[in-house]
């Protein structure tokens, strides 16, 4: 057993109130009592012996979001035996024989023993239920024995291991000969384009942060992935992404998917700032990617004893469907519109009582036009202080009075204050992301487009009758009627705003009638809301098998012409090269 001089390590929990702390300045503080100084904390860390949540860290200005499991030391990690040991455990198994067998490795399981990981490993548990695998009967790595290929410790999925030398000798030939097909899924942040691809890049060791991987056009080794779009969640936050890798490099997939600008969600080392930002959410998906998504689907090979055809497959675990499944699970978006004085606001003021979402534009624009909002600092920038009041907010008559004379004053100020607008409104959804239904009552909504740029699911128009809107209504807003008639000049004719609606509410027989619709409107939206998520419940049911499907055919043919291909080569070397003399170094093929 190999020994070490005794090092000092320490262990913390971030509390909450360390969000946004960075990682050095955390630890200096830490152990400003220990006698360490910064300097050798910043030395530690670049050196790949600090850990967040088990993971190294090498960026001194890694920034915490606060409960991280932390931990720093002086170089010793701990010692692991020359060979390695039995120890229970569950290992799924999806395949096996006297030969072979093929796993299900679960995320958070290590492949094999290695220094800063004590264990228990996938090996150790192989050893436990398998003894003949051990390195003085199989002859095999006395720390990795039957290992080929490997996965990443949060990658979950299917892994081959040799059950003795012969048979690991021969699938390591086969991998370092490309005969074998892997396809991984992950759910990777935003909608990758094109939707088809190959990432044809190199990659090797990052140049200053020796822990991780990048593509490196310089001194990196070949890799090759394919990936396929297979599905895209709402607004384009995350997409269902199957890779094919045709080479083994280390975090191949995670590497290539982050160099295209599409991490991996949950990968803190390759997705950072995009990591940080999922952490942050307001809504429960914040909590539901604890790891890297990734999970190794499909495996077709070549048996090494009988050379018939062995694909497999298997569903993603727990966490990841999970994932998945709440990803379309957001709000129905509604978009309230309808002409000045219809009764908008009204109605919206019936749904807020109800305790459903609500958002106002002409809220927002209040808020924005408040002394320090954004809407008076850009209007202040832009034309000075003739349409700002003493206090600096905006002088509202002076303002509506020069654009209701200057059409191209008015395109320019709602040039400015509408995206303003957008963007409180596309916050508020996106905080009530958790709920069924969410309301936006804005004006301009059909104007805008946001019809039809998947701002909303769905838009209800309020139809009041003209006199009742240039009447009473507009007595009660302390309007006159020719500023009623500007402000509808500025909007799409009512037939036109109505025809463009999913559903149309009445507001012609007093606020009763409105509250009705109200309740009316309501239960449309959470029967559109229900049919869109059994929808999603019914495709995620049959989406695996589906998918296993179509790459068992894709894989058959191919596995065909390998064979073939196969047989001419060992013909052609058979003369030469005996069974024992192929070798590969099971660290060629990472995987992931």
């Amino acid at each position: 057993m190999s020994t070490k001089a005794e090092k000092r390590s320490w262990e913390r929990m971030a509390e909450p109130s360390d969000q946004g702390v960075r990682l050095d300045k955390f630890w200096a503080r830490e152990l400003a009592g220990e006698g360490v100084s910064r300097g050798r904390v910043r030395e530690w860390i670049e050196a790949g012996l600090a850990l967040v949540d088990g993971e190294a860290v090498t960026r001194g200005k890694h920034v915490l979001t606060g409960r991280e499991t932390l931990r720093i030391g002086d170089g010793g990690a701990p010692a692991v035996d020359d060979e390695a040991r039995a120890v229970p455990g569950e290992v799924a198994m999806v395949f096996e024989d006297d030969h072979l067998m093929v796993i299900d490795k679960r995320a958070g399981l290590t492949t094999h023993p290695a220094p800063g990981e004590p264990g228990p490993t996938l090996v150790n548990h192989l050893l436990h239920r398998w003894p003949d695998m051990a390195a003085d009967i199989s002859g095999m790595d006395r720390q990795r024995p039957g290992i080929v290929h490997r996965l990443d410790k949060d990658t979950s999925g299917l892994m081959a291991v040799a059950r003795t030398e012969a048979v690991r000798l021969r699938l390591a030939a086969d991998f370092a000969a490309r005969r074998v097909r892997k396809v991984y899924l992950a759910i990777v942040h935003g909608r990758p384009d094109p939707a088809r691809g190959s990432i044809d890049e190199p990659i090797g060791r990052h140049p200053n942060q020796k822990t991780r991987m990048a593509v490196t056009p310089r001194g990196g080794r070949e890799a090759l992935s394919d990936y396929r779009v297979l599905w895209t969640g709402p607004r384009g936050l995350a997409s269902l992404v199957a890779v094919r890798i045709h080479t083994g490099r280390t975090h191949q997939i995670r590497v290539h998917m982050a160099h295209i600008g599409h991490p991996l969600l949950g990968d803190a080392a390759y997705g950072s700032r995009e990591n940080a930002e999922w952490s942050r959410r307001p809504d429960r998906l914040a909590g539901l990617a604890p790891r890297q998504m990734l999970h190794a689907f499909h495996l077709a090979l070549r048996h090494p004893a009988t050379a018939a055809p062995l694909i497999l497959w298997r569903e993603p675990p727990d966490d990841f469907c999970s994932l998945l499944a709440a990803l379309p699970r957001e709000c129905l978006r509604v978009g309230i519109v309808g002409m000045p004085g219809s009764g908008k606001s009204a109605l919206l003021g019936f749904l807020r009582r109800a305790g459903h979402p609500c958002f106002s534009a002409d809220e927002a624009v209040g808020w924005l036009y408040e002394p320090g909002g954004d809407g008076a600092s850009m209007l202040g920038s832009r034309f000075g202080g003739a349409y700002l009041r003493e206090d600096g907010g905006v002088d509202r008559p002076a303002l509506f009075a020069a654009m209701r004379g200057s059409g191209g004053l008015r395109r320019e100020v709602m040039d400015m204050i509408h995206p303003m607008v957008r963007h409180q409104c596309e916050m508020f959804f996106r905080a009530h992301r958790d709920a069924p239904v969410a309301y936006a009552e804005v004006p301009l909504l059909l104007e805008g487009g946001w019809h039809t740029d998947g701002m909303v699911d769905m838009v209800a128009g309020v139809r009041c009758p003209d006199a009742l809107r240039t009447g009473e209504l507009l007595r009660a807003r302390g309007l006159d009627a020719e500023t009623l008639a500007v402000f509808d000049s500025w909007q799409w004719p009512e037939a036109d705003k109505l025809a463009a609606c999913h559903v149309v509410l009445d507001n012609d027989a007093g606020l009763a009638r409105l509250e009705a619709e109200a309740v009316r409107l309501h239960g449309l939206a959470l029967a559109r809301f229900e049919e869109r998520m059994a929808g999603t419940g019914a495709w995620l049911d049959g989406l695996w098998p589906e998918l296993a499907a179509t790459m068992d055919r894709e894989a058959a043919g191919e596995l065909a012409l390998m064979a073939e291909e196969a047989e001419g080569d060992e013909a052609e070397e058979a003369d030469g090269i005996g069974e024992g003399e192929w070798s590969a170094d099971p660290g060629e093929d990472d995987d992931q």
